[in-house]
């Protein structure tokens, strides 16, 4: 069983551990940092810039035997209905074992129960199935855009879906 608690900067190097390629670096962070890899000052310097936002909100996941995911939180909204779900990584160890599934659940609960979201978006890449296809098995709904938007990554253009799941 795992929980959810509030993000620590000791957490940082454990969850930078987990980004073995660029390509999953990308995957999961698009273009919010400059340079691969990171180290656990870089995200803590990047979670600072935050530091007394009432609209962001950082999350652990952990077991009995400690870190397996994380992801933050952050209204993107004026009147706090709308959340947004981002940098969502699971223990590569752990992955395809329902952690991902386990820990987006709690933040789901968390948000519509504690935040009192109205709806919660999240995007992800095409080019990303299994990170897809687990925000689906949670609830998650496609959002049909009028236009898309891409990241231009490696010299490619990654076309980023998005997600939401209304309360």
């Amino acid at each position: 069983m795992i929980r959810l608690r509030p993000y620590k900067a000791c957490d940082a190097s454990t969850i930078a551990s987990w980004i073995g390629d660029e390509v999953s670096f990308r995957k999961w962070s698009a273009d919010r940092y400059d340079k691969y890899p990171i180290k656990a000052e870089d995200m803590n310097l990047h979670y600072n810039n935050f530091s007394g936002n009432d609209s962001f909100y950082p999350m652990t996941a952990f077991d009995e035997n400690g870190v397996v995911g994380h992801l933050i939180m952050r209204f993107i909204d004026e009147e706090k209905s709308i959340l947004r779900f981002g940098f969502i990584i699971v223990d590569n160890k752990k992955r395809g074992m329902g952690y991902g599934k386990q820990m987006l659940k709690l933040a789901i609960k968390y948000a519509f129960e504690i935040l009192k979201a109205d709806k919660i978006t999240l995007g992800v890449f095409e080019n990303n199935k299994p990170a897809y296809n687990c925000y689906k098995a949670v609830g998650f709904d496609d959002v049909l855009t009028d236009e898309a938007e891409y990241y231009h990554i490696f010299n490619e253009d990654w076309k980023c879906l998005e997600l939401e799941l209304v309360r």
